[in-house]
């Protein structure tokens, strides 16, 4: 096998790899077969034509049209010419296949199904990248600056993967990586011939140094290097903050700290992925429990709490963690005159549930699981540590149902100035109007318990609000002032908004997220779904602690402690639940099987079934986004390169192939080369000097160069070359001048330490010439329209002037 269709296998398997991130993007993942198929046939036509050989530009516009053509013949054969010739019809056929895998993208989240606009989208943009790696790699040779869009793949995973790839993806990506660029140092050693060592070194009896006396190749130095390096990578983010997975999605995520005592845990935003799951058409269950609650219709499982509020978003600030304790210390703030009944209720988490924040009823007093869980004091949450997700976890949690009266919260001791600072901060960027409106909706009101419950209901009833989960999303101040004047929106805006609003009250209040109660089963469990997550505020009483409420209409189920007493002085009964969906056993079909699409987003189905086709606008990475973004990190990572890849270039066309045989070509190759060796002395150091002759200026850069004998004179050679060209009347032609160029380069790299070396590949001084000539060019631009203004200036002036008088 040759080394070019060596390299081109590399590339196309390094592509393949690289695009293995987006696996987990789609099921079923059977789309990588189809790119894998066009992609061969790309890198088929590549080596055809350069084989045969064509102009680099013409083989990557041969490449592009095979993949055309494959594509039409896949996605739009039945409207295509002869089934692979793109016409009008398959084009328009194609653009709508495009509009729709980008709503797709846009509707579903992670894993998407494999629908024929994602499909279309997925094999494109592979096989767009990996005509990127075959002509860098194989028709340029220049594999390493073809990493960067095989960076720019895995980048784009990561995005639309909601902060990762996986640990394992990038050691794929990273590996096909250094198959290419192991590839092309063959290619570029076997292309030297033998390789030379030195004396060899002692070795083991029966080894091959001693059997064949050569030296370690450098090709297994460069796989060691390769090795340390993916090593690195790999090892030195696990040490990193901020490497973790969404809040109900996969991944878990690290929780910090170590196996000791202490550390702390800083929780990521998880607004993200709960947005994300209340967009799933289908239901997935992340666990199933039972319990001998009376009423579980308030048993909301809790996962975190967010309790910063900056402007921007809500979140979870950083906490010490400790052991888990044998019993939860008593919750903050709960007086025993409240009353309380323990629960106990035993969990059961899906194995496709993982998670890195445990499911439990708030407050929990004990918990027993088995596996590297850590305490979170201050929230009442378990989180994994070190790697510790929900995975098929089995574990009981023993809780307290606290039920205060409307007369306990209404006649609450004052809060604690400490929590009440902490928890009633709001940025200064909060708009006045809402403000306004909590002083506006609170009017009359006689303390903070009744202030709560005006919020509640204006939220829920009184306000005219709509629950509709189309709305765009959102999370800061302005988002906030929207959804005040629209009136339109989901838990997150409701939740976000009361809570925002309590604040401005003075009232301490925290927004909680996690899963509403779920759906009891015939057989006396209840099963939780993806589409039961849900965020509501949560308020704090002395003597109480932090309260439920629940402001999102038609979701979940209002508090009965947020019924007042009658002004009779006669208690009422506690207000009937609103029972969720989620809530109710039911024998009739699923949402997902009674209940379409277009039903679903409007809101028609229920209320699980409306979360579950939620569409916001921010509730996911946008494709555009994550492109864009993808192209910005990729044209970053480009700039150092710049110098690089274009004095790689102009050494190829200085030192190529040989054009005509005329004096006039003869001479402009000798002057060349001999400007080559001028540019690489500056590289190394040694700048030009203009007013030398040329043997004057190859005794410079021997000197100073310090090069050996064979460099030496083969510096001269060039010299003597060029002499002859500038002052013989009739030069003859010298072959192997571009050799002799190679091995003046080839000793100054012998002679130059690592640190020169670097410099020269990567900054070398030479590339001035590429700004001299951007400067030289655009003179000559302002010059050239400088006086084509002048020219016609002094037309217009000269036709409006008046001629001179005859005298007579």
């Amino acid at each position: 096998m040759s080394g070019r269709t060596r390299l081109t296998l590399a590339a196309w398997a390094a592509t393949l790899m690289g695009a293995g991130a987006l696996l987990p993007l789609v099921r079923p993942a059977t789309w990588i077969f189809t790119a894998a198929f066009v992609l061969a046939l790309v890198s088929g036509a590549g080596a055809v034509a350069r084989r045969i050989p064509l102009a680099r530009p013409l083989t990557l516009l041969a490449q592009l049209a095979v993949a055309l053509l494959a594509l039409t013949a896949l996605f739009a054969g039945e409207r295509a010419v002869l089934l692979f010739l793109p016409g009008p019809e398959a084009l328009a056929h194609a653009a709508g296949l495009f509009r729709s895998g980008a709503a797709d993208v846009g509707h579903y989240a992670v894993p998407a199904p494999d629908t024929e606009g994602i499909r279309l989208m997925l094999v494109c943009g592979v096989v767009a990248i990996g005509l990127l790696v075959d002509g860098l790699a194989v028709t340029f040779r220049r594999a390493a600056p073809a990493g960067l869009p095989l960076l720019a793949l895995y980048s784009v995973a990561a995005g639309l993967s909601g902060g990762g790839a996986g640990w394992l993806w990038f050691l794929l990506a990273a590996s096909g990586y250094l198959l290419l660029l192991l590839a092309e140092s063959r290619d570029r050693l076997a292309a030297w011939g033998r390789v030379f060592g030195g004396a060899p070194r002692p070795a083991r009896s029966g080894s091959a140094a001693t059997a064949g006396g050569t030296t370690a190749s450098p090709a297994r130095t460069g796989r060691r290097i390769g090795a340390v390096a993916m090593g690195v990578a790999l090892v030195v983010p696990l040490g990193l903050p901020g490497f973790s997975g969404g809040l109900f999605g996969e991944g878990g995520g690290e929780g910090g700290g170590g196996g000791g005592g202490g550390g702390t845990i800083s929780a990521v935003n998880p607004l993200v992925s709960l947005q994300n799951n209340l967009r799933q058409p289908e239901d997935r269950e992340v666990l199933r429990y039972r319990t001998n609650a009376l009423d579980p219709s308030g048993l909301y499982l809790r996962l975190v709490a967010l309790d910063q509020f900056d402007g921007t978003s809500w979140k979870s600030s950083v906490r010490p963690i400790e052991d888990v304790p044998k019993r939860l210390p008593r919750p903050q703030g709960l007086d025993r005159s409240v009353t309380t009944t323990e629960v106990t209720t035993n969990f059961v988490a899906s194995d496709g549930y993982e998670q890195k924040w445990l499911p439990m009823p708030y407050p929990a007093s004990r918990v027993d699981v088995d596996g590297r869980w850590r305490y979170e004091p201050t929230g009442r949450t378990l989180v994994g540590d070190d790697g510790q997700t929900t995975r098929g976890t089995r574990y009981q949690v023993v809780s307290l149902d606290v039920r205060p009266t409307a007369t306990q919260l209404a006649t609450a001791p004052p809060v604690p100035e400490k929590l009440r600072r902490e928890y009633t901060q709001v940025p200064p960027s909060l708009p006045e109007d809402v403000r306004t409106a909590a002083l506006e909706v609170t009017r009359g009101a006689r303390g903070n318990y009744e202030r709560a419950v005006r919020l509640q209901d204006w939220f829920a009833k009184d306000g005219g609000f709509r629950y509709d989960v189309e709305v765009e999303s959102g999370t800061g101040v302005q988002a906030i002032s929207r959804f005040l004047k629209d009136k339109e929106g989901f838990c997150v805006h409701f939740s976000f908004s009361m809570a925002a609003m309590a604040r401005t009250l003075g009232i301490p209040a925290r927004v909680a997220v996690g899963f509403m109660p779920g759906t009891p089963q015939s057989d006396g469990s209840v099963s939780v779904g993806i589409r039961d997550a849900h965020a509501w505020p949560e308020l704090y009483f002395e003597g109480a602690g932090w309260t439920r409420f629940e402001p999102t209409p038609s979701r979940g189920s209002v508090p009965s402690y947020t019924r007042p007493d009658t002004p009779s002085g006669t208690a009422t009964g506690p207000a009937r639940p609103q029972q969720s969906a989620s809530a109710q056993p039911s024998a009739g079909p699923s949402a997902s099987e009674s209940c379409t699409a277009q039903m679903r987003r409007q809101g028609d189905c229920g209320p699980e079934a409306a979360a579950a086709g939620a569409s916001s606008g921010g509730s996911g990475p946008d494709l555009w986004t994550v492109l864009l973004w993808g192209l910005g990190v990729l044209v970053v990572l480009s700039l150092p390169f710049g110098p690089l890849l274009w004095r790689g270039r102009v050494r190829a066309r200085r030192l190529g192939p040989a054009g005509a045989r005329s004096p006039a070509g003869t001479a402009a190759r000798t002057l060349a080369v001999w400007q080559e060796v001028v540019d690489t002395a500056w590289d190394h150091g040694i700048e030009p000097d203009e007013s030398r002759t040329p043997r004057n200026t190859a005794d410079r850069i021997v000197r100073l160069g310090e090069l050996d004998e064979e460099s030496a004179r083969a510096v001269h050679r060039i010299a003597g070359a060029v002499e002859e060209v500038l002052y013989a009347p009739r030069p003859s032609a010298r072959p192997g001048l571009a050799e002799e160029a190679v091995r003046v380069r080839a000793g100054f790299h012998a002679s130059a330490d690592r640190r020169t070396r670097l410099r020269v590949l990567l900054a070398p001084r030479s590339a001035a010439r590429l700004r001299w000539s951007a400067a030289a060019r655009w003179a000559s631009v302002t010059d050239g329209w400088s006086l084509r203004w002048h020219t016609a200036a002094g037309r217009m002036t000269s036709s409006f002037r008046r001629p001179p008088r005859e005298t007579g």
